[in-house]
């Protein structure tokens, strides 16, 4: 973990929204690029989209509440040279323009970058209508599509710029709630690449998002009973980390992927396809599994949903004494 330069969350607990690591790094790809544009649905300053609104008024365009507009015109933008964000909350974006984003921008090849704001859980009292659970499935199917789903605030800032600097489309999934800080500054990110946030021998956790602070949680507590598990943090769905992830799954023979979100389609689906082809062994798949959110605060749905490191630590007992 060392090797990584990651944050010590045990012994400093740190908290932030992860859309705000998006709004930083956006304005700073924009001074890095001035071909970098900003879109936005009438959500400037819920998106964090308003820290490069402010920065470069003349870069910027408000379309108003017509989140298929958004897209086709950044689409526009984008044939004429410049590389636009957009950004609106995941349950409108990709949520009501999916159809746009698939003709104008993926069959197109066009390096528009979709910002999903207020995805998954912690959304919280908003309930099912606002709490995007279906994003990541939506675009990880599109073709040319890029799917970044940052563990912290901190990586959400480094993804955000390096997509910026990717010529493909684009899709960075960002929280609105607090949620913990596991890296740092030197912490590395790279579009396509999986780390090994905590070596083990025994099982492989495979987590994303807000979930890789759980998955770390449950190889604590696995490890004081006698579990080994090895905890890698995906933050690029698609292109998959094959590689990293086939290399733990060799020696440890078991999996349980993690993320906030629809279990199919996902995350765990990508897992799971890259495994049946490569390397069957028994895989648990945790997510919320074919319904709908509801109100609550982050922690109530986590705990409803069974997106706990109490529960994964469950599972992996149940993988162990069973496979």
């Amino acid at each position: 973990m060392a090797d990584l330069f990651l944050h010590d969350w045990k012994q400093d607990p740190l908290s932030e929204p992860i859309r705000k690591g998006f709004g930083i790094g956006l304005k700073k790809a924009g001074e890095q690029d001035e071909r970098v544009v900003a879109l936005c649905a009438d959500l400037t300053d819920s998106t964090q989209i308003s820290l490069f609104a402010e920065a470069f008024p003349e870069r910027y365009v408000e379309v108003g509440i017509a989140e298929q507009n958004l897209v086709t015109v950044a689409s526009g933008m984008a044939a004429m040279g410049k590389i636009p964000f957009t950004s609106s909350y995941a349950a409108f974006s990709p949520g009501r323009n999916w159809e746009q984003i698939k003709t104008t921008i993926c069959l197109n090849d066009r390096p528009v970058k979709i910002v999903g704001s207020h995805a998954g859980l912690y959304t919280g009292p908003d309930g099912a209508t606002h709490q995007m659970l279906e994003d990541v499935a939506l675009m990880r199917v599109l073709p040319n599509m890029v799917v970044v789903v940052p563990g912290d605030s901190i990586e959400a800032e480094k993804a955000t710029i390096a997509l910026a600097q990717d010529l493909r489309p684009g899709y960075i999934r960002v929280a609105r709630d607090k949620s913990a800080i596991l890296t740092t500054d030197k912490t590395p990110f790279e579009i396509g690449k999986a780390y090994v946030f905590s070596p083990g021998q025994d099982l492989t956790i495979i987590s994303n998002g807000t979930m890789t602070a759980v998955a770390l949680e449950a190889a604590e507590l696995l490890f004081h009973d006698g579990i080994d598990a090895e905890v890698i943090h995906c933050p690029t769905v698609k292109p998959l980390d094959s590689a990293t992830i086939l290399a733990s799954v060799k020696k440890t023979k078991r999996v349980i992927t993690i993320e906030e979100a629809q279990v199919a389609g996902g995350l765990g689906g990508a897992v799971a396809e890259l495994l049946s082809e490569h390397l069957p062994v028994p895989v648990i798949r945790m997510g919320v599994k074919d319904v709908f959110g509801q109100s609550g605060t982050p922690a109530e749905l986590l705990e409803h949903y069974g997106l706990t490191a109490k529960q994964v630590m469950l599972q992996a007992h149940h993988l162990k004494e069973n496979f």
